[in-house]
């Protein structure tokens, strides 16, 4: 997974793009922060749906980052047809996403898409990230704990192919 571009574009969708996807997008861009990649990635986050096309994530989501001491700054927008040739790599929260995302992909961008959790650890790998929403505040925090293994491993697997080819004369 190599792009043309001289950055590597991330797409982070769940279906509102208020709680998963914002803080999948804030905790990885934290992480690529932290790495001192920020030169090297694109990070961005989508809603299946436009429920809330224009809001701040939600209060909970902002305030779980907060406590980790990160960010969520995004405002929620809706997926659309050109983010598969904008983004390198498409992270569906959920399999149902997943699904929704690949049916709509062009053959040659089903690739692109993966679903998040596969960058868990091995034995939570084919799960989903759960939507925290009807729920109360423990399950932003259980997203957050999810969110923090897989996008820490996300970057380790991304680092060879996107930090790699830049180094080179």
């Amino acid at each position: 997974m190599t792009s043309p571009r001289s950055r590597f574009h991330v797409l982070f969708v769940c279906t509102g793009n208020i709680c998963r996807s914002p803080l999948a997008e804030a905790v990885f861009n934290h992480y690529v922060q932290e790495e001192g990649l920020g030169d090297h990635f694109v990070v961005d986050s989508a809603g299946l749906d436009a429920w809330h096309v224009g809001e701040r994530a939600d209060p909970r989501t902002c305030r779980i980052g907060e406590k980790h001491g990160i960010d969520v700054p995004s405002i929620a927008r809706q997926f659309e047809m050109g983010d598969f040739d904008r983004f390198d790599l498409i992270l569906a929260m959920d399999r149902g996403h997943f699904g929704a995302l690949r049916s709509r992909a062009p053959a040659a961008h089903r690739q692109k898409v993966r679903l998040m959790r596969d960058y868990d650890v091995p034995e939570n790998q084919g799960r989903d990230v759960p939507d925290p929403y009807y729920g109360g505040g423990d399950g932003f925090q259980n997203v957050y704990d999810m969110l923090a293994v897989s996008c820490r491993n996300l970057l380790e697997s991304l680092r060879e192919a996107v930090v790699r080819p830049s180094l080179e004369p």
